[in-house]
């Protein structure tokens, strides 16, 4: 099975540049589970959500499609590496505690997804869905992103950054959901983070390819003026998480049914 693969070309850059998930979130999940003998991060990329993971679970098993993305994975004693999709596990049946999908869960299949997220698992198991969209700051700066976001890489983006758009509220989730909780990520970051980061949207990316030249350098002339000199600016990515249970066998809702 192919894989929507929007990061490969962008691996490097991906695991400098993207932010890392606040420490608390990790904690919190694991709190959820059964136990804490092993969690499965899926769609890992290099591995930012597996090692949080890493600091409550014996075992963190981390799974990526792209090779590329795994070549820059964060090594950890707790955590071992898989190139495989999502949808199709080399696990063992009932052997999970806890599966977590970082930013990624809208690419993926739903069906075939949920239906192996069923067959890990152990009986109170959790899956753990999150993601987050456009970064909060000084509000002439967010503005300024904004206008970039929509009108200049708009048209580039994938169709499923709608579910990011509706913060993750209409992804399919066939699952007992458990009571929301409220989590962001925060950093200090300079002009050229920003900038860097930016880079990795894959909406940018799609200009690139598309259009043969980079859109970067608009919302670089566009924040210089904004940003002071050589300093810094607190930024802020609220994440929408979603956790939950399976119901029983005979009372799954399907995944194509929305939340």
């Amino acid at each position: 099975m192919s894989f929507k693969d929007h990061f490969s070309g962008l691996a490097p850059a991906y695991a400098r540049y993207r932010p890392t998930y606040p420490p608390e979130l990790a904690t919190y999940l694991a709190s959820l589970a059964p136990s804490r003998a092993l969690a499965l991060d899926l769609a890992t990329g290099n591995g930012q959500a597996a090692i949080e993971l890493a600091m409550h679970f014996d075992q963190v098993l981390a799974s990526d499609a792209s090779a590329p993305q795994l070549a820059e994975a964060i090594a950890h004693p707790r955590v071992t590496y898989l190139r495989h999709q999502a949808e199709c596990l080399p696990v063992r049946s009932g052997c999970a505690d806890l599966i977590t999908v970082a930013q990624a869960a809208h690419w993926l299949d739903f069906e075939r997804f949920y239906a192996e997220a069923r067959r890990v698992l152990r009986p109170g198991g959790v899956v753990a869905l999150w993601t987050y969209g456009l970064f909060k700051t000084d509000p002439t700066i967010s503005t300024a992103i904004e206008h970039f976001y929509h009108e200049v890489v708009g048209p580039y983006w994938p169709p499923e950054r709608r579910y990011i758009e509706a913060r993750y509220q209409t992804l399919p989730f066939p699952l007992a959901e458990l009571p929301a909780s409220a989590f962001e990520i925060s950093a200090e970051w300079l002009l050229a983070d920003v900038i860097s980061y930016v880079g990795t949207w894959s909406a940018v990316e799609r200009y690139r390819l598309q259009r043969g030249e980079d859109p970067l350098p608009l919302i670089a002339e566009r924040l210089a003026s904004l940003w002071p000199e050589g300093g810094t600016r607190q930024l802020r990515w609220p994440l929408h998480l979603r956790t939950g249970r399976f119901y029983p066998e005979s009372n799954t809702p399907s995944a194509t049914n929305g939340a």
